[in-house]
C-alpha cells in the first residue's frame, strides 16, 4: 500500500511541476493539458481535480490552471497527518515498551 501511495503522490507532483513549468497558475495563464504535456486521464490528475488544486478557468476550452494556495494547503495537511500517525505510532511502540518491561 505504501508504494502504491508514493507512486501517486510522485505523479500528483510532476502534474503540479508541470503547471510550474508552464506557468499555468491563474484563469488568465491556464493552458490545456496536452499544452503541458499532462495525461487528464491518469489517478495523479483526478485526485487533484477532486482536491481542486488543478481547476478549469472555464471559457469553452478545458483550459485548466494551478491553484497554487490549495496545493500548499494540501501539502500542509498530508505533512500533519503524517506527523500524527508517526507520533501515534511512537506512543504506541512505547506502550509496548514498558508492558513487556512490566511483564519480566
Amino acid at each position: 500500500m505504501g508504494a502504491a501511495a508514493a507512486v501517486i503522490l510522485m505523479k500528483e507532483r510532476r502534474i503540479v511541476e508541470s503547471f510550474e513549468r508552464g506557468g499555468a497558475t491563474s484563469p488568465a495563464s491556464a493552458r490545456t493539458p496536452d499544452e503541458l504535456g499532462v495525461d487528464p486521464h491518469g489517478i495523479g490528475w483526478r485526485r487533484l481535480r477532486d482536491h481542486a488544486v488543478v481547476r478549469e478557468a472555464g471559457g469553452g476550452v478545458e483550459r485548466y490552471y494551478l491553484d497554487v494556495e490549495v496545493w500548499q494547503a494540501l501539502r500542509r495537511m498530508r505533512r500533519r497527518i503524517v506527523l500524527v500517525l508517526g507520533i501515534v505510532m511512537l506512543v504506541a511502540a512505547l506502550a509496548l515498551a514498558a508492558s513487556t518491561n512490566a511483564a519480566r
